[in-house]
């Protein structure tokens, strides 16, 4: 044999569950205000310099200098290879 619920416990079980479902609405929204603070405030600071990183105005002084003496054997320079260009051959000789 079946009882049937009263009202009144129908009114307090949807009353409840209204209740768990804004706080459950409002625990969601402030960890979406949370999270969004914490990633706004990551987004504004400055990047930590490390050390050995390259700095950027070193770097691109770097590429200034290099762009101003152009060489015709960078591989010579460096020792790497022989230079092509041989220096007895070039020069006429004077008997």
């Amino acid at each position: 044999m079946k009882i049937a619920p009263s009202p009144t416990t129908t009114a307090s079980s949807t009353s409840q569950r209204v209740k768990v479902g804004l706080i459950g609405l409002a625990a969601i929204v402030l960890l979406i205000v949370v999270a969004s603070a914490i990633i706004g405030t990551a987004s504004r600071e400055r990047p930590i310099d490390t050390a050995g990183a390259a700095q950027p105005a070193v770097v691109a002084n770097m590429a200034v200098i290099n762009e101003a003496t152009p060489s015709a054997e960078p591989m010579a320079e460096l020792g790497v290879a022989p230079p092509t260009t041989n220096t007895a051959a070039a020069s006429p000789r004077t008997e």
